[in-house]
């Protein structure tokens, strides 16, 4: 193949590419979530490290960071200690980061005093796949993350590890 052709079919798949990014996710917006998963995650009750059922409407009012995450799953590990930075440095504004594992309870309770976690963690083993994808996980990947504003409302979707600026971008306008 000639260089010109070459280059002109890589600048081609370049731009269906870049098309197809805006079309799918215009502006990084979140993907179209389902109607009803608002509803879904705010009438989720699920057990916490201690076996306790809590009901994430308990949260309400405050800007949740929900993340969906595995033990066995390396970018969560790596994600897990920034957002224990992130609870301690912004819980005093409103950010509360909650953790469900999609994993076994005491695989999770391990992981979670060796890495000091400092946000409630639910456990919901299969019951937290189903979970996210009511909430817009339709390829059940982790991380998956939501960022829920004040009045309950699932404001963005993240799926895959997030970066310090990245979250700031998605919890500090809600603040």
């Amino acid at each position: 193949m000639k260089k010109p052709l070459q280059l002109a079919l890589v600048i081609a798949v370049a731009g269906v590419a870049l098309a197809a990014g805006w079309f799918f996710n215009p502006a990084g917006r979140s993907p179209q979530l389902p109607p009803e998963a608002d509803r879904v995650l705010m009438q989720v009750s699920m057990p916490d490290l201690a076996g306790q059922q809590q009901a994430m409407a308990q949260w309400k009012g405050k800007v949740v960071l929900v993340n969906f995450w595995a033990t066995w799953c390396a970018p969560c590990r790596e994600e897990i200690p920034l957002l224990v930075k992130k609870q301690a440095e912004l819980g005093a504004s409103g950010l509360q980061v909650v953790g469900i594992a999609v994993d076994q309870a005491d695989k999770v309770k391990a992981f979670a005093a060796e890495m000091g976690i400092n946000y409630p963690v639910l456990v919901g083993d299969m019951e937290a796949l189903d979970l996210g994808r009511a909430v817009g996980n339709e390829l059940g990947g982790l991380p998956y993350t939501l960022v829920v504003d004040r009045d309950g409302r699932i404001a963005r979707t993240e799926l895959g590890t997030l970066s310090e600026d990245k979250i700031d971008d998605l919890v500090r306008p809600l603040l």
